[in-house]
Formats: C-alpha cells, structure tokens, sequence
C-alpha cells in the first residue's frame, strides 16, 4: 500500500477536503513505467478540481499533473526509458490518436483524452504509472522541486503564446503574474518581445520588473502603447474585456486557464477591427516537448514554495486566496 490524498467529496479547500489514505500500489502494464515521486507541483487547476468547478468524471479523485520523480519499475515492451532516469508527468496523461483531432495534430482537443490527477489517479502521492510515450525527460539543469512547475505552468504558458500567435518582437500583455505568466515573460524575453505585465500584486510586479518586464500595471490601466497579444492566465472573465481594449487592430486576447469566471457583455466596437478572443484547452505532447527544449538552452527561473506532501490542503487555500509568494511545489525531501 502506499500513500494518498484521495479527494472524497468536492467542497471548498477551506474545509480541507484532501483526505490522507492508503491505495494500493499501482499494476504497470505493457508500454508503461512506474514513476516513485519526489515533487508534484500544486496548480489552479488542481483548486477547480477539489471545490467540483469541474464536473469530476467520478469519486474519489487523486489530483495533481505536475509530477517529477524517478523510473523504477518498466512494464513489458517499454524501452524509451532507463530504471531511475528522471521524468516528468504532465496533465494529458492519454489521446486516442485514431480521432480527427489526434490525426491534425490537436490531440489537446481529442474527445477521449485522460488527464492526470482528474480521470487518472495523480501525483499527491508515492507513485503513478504512466504510457512512456506520455512522460517526458527532464533537463538536468533543475532539480525535481524547479522542474514541476515546468510541467503543467510551463507547458500550457507556452502552448497559450502559441495560441496568441506570438511574434518574435511584439508587444505581448500577461494578465496575472503567477506560476504560467512568470515562465512564459522568460519565453517571451528570449524572443525578444516586449511585455507588459498586468497583476493586483505589487510583489508580482516587481517580480516581473526584475525579469524584464517593459512596464507593468493593474488590469484596467491602459499600457503606454497598444497590445498586439494579450494573455490571460486570471481566471477573472472581466479581464478579457480589458484586454481587448489594450490590443490594437488585429490583436488576438486568449485565455490560457481551463476555468473561467463569465465574460461580462461589451461592446462590438471592442472586437472590431479583426481583434480576436480565443481559449486554450489543455497541451499537446509536442508543446511539451518543444517547451522543455527551449528550458533546456536556457535556464529558466523558477519561482517555487516547497512544502512537505502532507500540507496540500493548507497549499490548496493559500493558493484559491492568493497568498501564495511563488509556484507551490510538494516535496518529498522537505
């Protein structure tokens, strides 16, 4: 047996849902690997689980998606990996790859996917197996507690750039400064863009003031020039109306969360002119993949709290409250 926190009953974190239990020990069957965890970051997504924002596809649940840990056991027919080579599990946990979707390339989108921590059990606890095929290697330049966050923050951040159509050198807004928008500022300096950060915190602005931010406000501060990209990664539906009135003609507003808050009714005249909404669902394996290449060239800062596996609950409110100074992490070394 080994150890779990297994969601019971959606309910607010405030009420510390995640119950400590015992669950039996994975079976890892062909094309699969055992993964022993030693971190396993602590995301919104995992708060939308936990409080039912998202209609759960059964009880209980296991969450958390942002999993590093080592290889130890290598179910029959799996050889992309080696015992104790150091991987990383991400949210999309399985595609069917037979689906129109997973044929063009979208299998973010395919309508039989699995997710970790949601349909499949997840990281808050001692091990998880995985298909080889969706784990993915971990650059050695960050240890296990720097590299979670890259793993779901990292990854959808990036895949949410992509949505934007992000240029080298355009004016690009983030709106909200946590764990996605710290990473994808760094994407965004190493494409040479300039960006311009919107946050409540004045703690998050100097955070992305001493990351290169150009300029950074509050939302509903109008930036000193107009936006080409803007970013959401607040779960606040009001926000996207600002943005839109900080994008000029032909400005693409995506949002990057998987919950949102209701867009508030605007005028069309702040979608005219060929400005775009659009949303991000999930990632594919080929954004990890190509993520994790550009955190390999350069050594992204990752803005992390370690906390021990058996404070989730306590991480859980502090980060629906925003009280939170970085990207929480659970450790199994702290």
């Amino acid at each position: 047996m080994i150890e779990a926190w297994l969601l019971h009953k959606p309910q607010s974190v405030e009420y510390q849902p995640l119950v400590r239990s015992s669950i039996p020990e994975p079976d890892c069957g062909p094309g699969q690997i055992r993964v022993t965890i030693s971190a396993c970051g602590v995301c919104h997504t995992d708060v939308h689980i936990v409080e039912g924002d998202l209609v759960l596809p059964g009880l209980p649940v296991l969450p958390g998606h942002q999993i590093v840990g080592r290889v130890t056991e290598l179910g029959p027919g799996s050889d992309r990996f080696h015992l104790s080579d150091r991987v990383g599990i991400a949210w999309l946990n399985w595609s069917c790859q037979q689906c129109e979707a997973c044929q063009n390339g979208r299998e973010n989108l395919c309508s039989s996917a699995l997710f970790t921590g949601f349909h499949v059990p997840g990281g808050f606890t001692e091990q998880i197996v995985i298909h080889q095929d969706y784990a993915y290697a971990i650059p050695d330049q960050y240890d296990d507690v720097q590299a979670a966050p890259l793993l779901c923050a990292g990854i959808v951040g990036f895949r949410a750039l992509r949505v934007a159509g992000v240029r080298p050198g355009e004016r690009v807004g983030l709106y909200g400064f946590g764990a996605s928008a710290h990473l994808a500022l760094q994407i965004l300096e190493h494409w040479q863009c300039e960006t311009y950060v919107f946050s409540r915190s004045e703690q998050h602005r100097r955070l992305a003031r001493e990351l290169g931010a150009f300029w950074t406000g509050q939302a509903g501060e109008r930036p000193p020039r107009q936006l080409h990209r803007a970013v959401i990664y607040a779960p606040a539906g009001w926000i996207m109306v600002e943005a839109l009135k900080d994008c000029g003609p032909g400005g693409v507003v995506t949002s990057g969360g998987i919950h949102m808050s209701d867009i508030p009714q605007f005028p069309y005249a702040l979608l005219w002119e060929e400005r775009c909404l659009n949303s991000v669902a999930n990632a594919t394996r080929q954004d990890g993949h190509d993520f994790l290449e550009i955190a390999s060239q350069k050594k992204l800062h990752t803005e992390i709290e370690v906390f021990r596996f058996d404070q989730v609950n306590q991480v859980l409110k502090m980060l629906k409250n925003s009280t939170l100074k970085a990207a929480a992490v659970l450790s199994r070394s702290c």
